[in-house]
């Protein structure tokens, strides 16, 4: 892990350049970090405000308790194995960022229309963040708060909450990945025991107080599996399976945790994103369920999904604290990405920089909360976005010479546009979006087939569009192994 001495030392560095944070270069030996840092990190980031929001929503879905608990478990292991034996893998061999990585295999051009899509959807994700840290803020003063279909903001407080919450996180995430890793490893601990709190409380308040009578209640009182609530979808055990996943799609299949995950001393910590699962996508989304139901038992007019209430209510103020806190241990990351994205687009420019413009445009997006409010269908739709550009990567690192092309084929013919990935990702996201508007399938099912549909025409293109270029002696290249 990275201690407070060390960051101490990176931050006295010139604000042009805080940390460094090996944009364009290979991570080195003395910069890599143990088990420790990304236990606490993934921890920290997918134990969050946000899943105050999700939680509740399986419930407005109408799922079932067996389909939930199971449809977890199953969804969040798979999700897990995706980043140990295809994330975590490159990301130790290559060293590299993934933007970086893009650049080398995608060419300049299309390495920075990818680099505005991850970032902008990065910017807005951070940007629900914030919106659920806000809710926290507005029980404690007072101020009126968005409801489940609000689109803008709807008053003062609210917007001055957000512009607060936005400055202290972008701050922190513009000081790089150490500092990043440190909050989540100091916040992680505790904030897993409020969650299971949460629960705790919750239970008691429907009126379970014993272990025998927990099953009893999930299947009669919180998942009963009846209709949805007006306006959203029912949710079935594949819909829970698929949406555990591919909810962060992006991350692992569509590979943008490379750039996190290059830190790592051994392929094998990839592991570590079990802890941001099971704590977070699994405790802490039942947690959030059970305290809905509270709320809808209370008063069955109240459907909005608001965190901050539903956590003061169980926990009182160390409710409060634990969603802002968490939202800032999920967006510090989420804006580390998105700095690092637009930093790849204009390369000469201070990281630190463009971390703080990415921070305010970010908090922009946080004012208006109709992104938090669709955060079921938001992660599926910016996963699937960005997929396409993982299976790219996977093919031209593992397979590309197997078929007959060559890795990075931008770099060495000197190309800003390699069009076999650019028509890849264009072709793939038509595909997808046309199964969901015309085959009628839901969005959280496309992410596999369209991962597979990418590599196959990744596969295909490179074939017909390459040329051979001759590798200049002693040449280095992302896909030698």
């Amino acid at each position: 892990m990275v201690g407070p001495v060390v960051i101490a030392e990176r931050a006295a560095h010139s604000t042009q350049d805080v940390v460094n944070e090996y944009e364009r270069e290979p991570v080195p030996e003395p910069a890599r970090l143990g088990l420790r840092s990304f236990v606490g990190q993934y921890a920290g980031e997918h134990t969050a405000g946000t899943e105050l929001m999700i939680g509740p929503l399986f419930v407005a879905a109408g799922v079932s308790a067996f389909d939930l608990v199971v449809g977890l478990l199953v969804g969040n292991l798979l999700a897990v194995l995706s980043w140990m034996f295809m994330t975590a893998p490159i990301a130790t061999r290559a060293r590299l960022t993934l933007y970086y990585q893009l650049e080398r295999i995608c060419g300049r051009r299309l390495a920075v229309a990818y680099n505005l899509a991850n970032g902008v959807m990065f910017c807005f994700l951070a940007g629900s963040m914030i919106t659920v840290s806000a809710t926290a803020l507005g029980v404690w003063f007072d101020f009126a708060m968005p409801q489940l279909n609000d689109v803008y903001p709807n008053s003062l407080g609210w917007t001055v909450a957000v512009l607060l919450l936005g400055a202290a996180v972008t701050l922190v995430a513009a000081y790089g990945y150490g500092l990043v890793a440190h909050v989540a490893n100091i916040a992680a601990p505790w904030m897993v025991l409020v969650f299971l709190a949460f629960g705790l409380v919750g239970l008691h308040q429907l009126g379970v107080d014993s272990s025998r009578g927990w099953w009893n209640a999930a299947q009669t009182v919180v998942w009963t599996g009846g209709d949805p609530l007006p306006g959203q979808v029912k949710f079935t055990f594949w819909h829970t399976m698929f949406f555990a996943w591919f909810c962060n799609m992006a991350m692992h299949i569509g590979m943008a945790d490379l750039t996190v995950l290059r830190y790592a001393r051994r392929s094998w910590y990839g592991v570590a994103t079990a802890a941001g699962m099971y704590l977070g996508h699994f405790l802490a989304w039942i947690a959030a369920s059970i305290l809905y139901v509270v709320q809808l038992r209370a008063d069955p007019t109240n459907t909005a999904v608001l965190p901050g209430p539903l956590a003061y209510r169980a926990c009182g103020i160390a409710g409060l604290i634990c969603v802002i806190v968490a939202c800032w241990t999920t967006a510090n990351p989420t804006i580390y990405r998105a700095g690092l994205a637009f930093q790849a687009i204009a390369p000469r420019s201070s990281r630190f920089t463009v971390t703080l413009a990415t921070g305010l445009v970010t908090t922009i997006a946080g004012m208006f909360p109709a992104i938090a409010m669709k955060l079921l269908d938001f992660v599926a739709l910016y996963g699937m976005v960005l997929m396409p550009m993982g299976a790219v990567i996977f093919v031209d690192f593992w397979l590309s010479r197997r078929f007959g092309f060559d890795p990075e084929y931008a770099e060495r013919a000197g190309l800003s546009i390699n069009w076999a990935a650019g028509i890849t990702w264009v072709v793939t996201i038509i595909g997808c979006l046309a199964l969901v508007r015309f085959g009628g399938v839901q969005i959280y099912f496309v992410g596999l087939p369209g991962w597979f549909l990418a590599a196959s025409l990744y596969i295909v293109f490179s074939r017909l569009l390459q040329t051979r270029v001759p590798v200049p002696m002693g040449a280095r290249t992302l896909g030698a192994r």
